[in-house]
């Protein structure tokens, strides 16, 4: 099941909206998913630009996926799904011209502030190859849960309900 966020506060970052996603969003998040983690991705498993693209629309589900729209305009996605009695930040990415500006901090904050209310943990997956996600993720009260092959599971637990 997928959970759609709801926009909750404006804590210092450009304000922004959600809106779902839909098969017309194909190339936007095809365009925005090489630029955010072509880098992280390619010192993985490398870069096939033919391989990425038809693996991105063979598994291109607009259903899970909500866009983050700053300013009248689409700048990032993010998915949320719900796993038995935590939440899955399945992905986040946010356009390089709006990165640095506190903006994927803040939705993150959301997320983890309905999730927390809620009493329930949030996990995330993050490429070993990508230590900036990593950083921000711990800034944010993440931990390492789980450490596998190229990735690690990280998990924000509610104030008081860690374990």
């Amino acid at each position: 099941m997928h959970r759609r966020m709801q926009r909750l506060k404006n804590v210092g970052a450009p304000p922004y909206s959600l809106r779902p996603a839909t098969a017309e969003d194909l190339s936007f998040l095809y365009d925005l998913h090489r630029t955010t983690v072509r880098e992280a991705v390619e010192a993985t498993w490398g870069w096939d630009e033919a391989f990425q693209q038809q693996r991105f629309r063979e598994h291109f589900d607009p259903a899970g996926s909500q866009i983050i729209v700053v300013e009248g305009r689409d700048v990032g996605v993010l998915q949320v799904e719900e796993w038995g009695d935590e939440v899955f930040l399945g992905l986040i990415e946010i356009a390089r011209s709006h990165q640095g500006q506190g903006l994927g901090t803040c939705v993150i904050q959301d997320v983890l502030a309905v999730a927390h209310a809620e009493g329930r943990p949030v996990s995330l997956h993050v490429l070993k190859a990508n230590p900036r996600a990593r950083r921000l993720y711990e800034r944010l009260g993440f931990v390492v849960d789980e450490e596998r092959e190229v990735r690690l599971v990280m998990r924000a637990d509610p104030a008081g309900n860690e374990g």
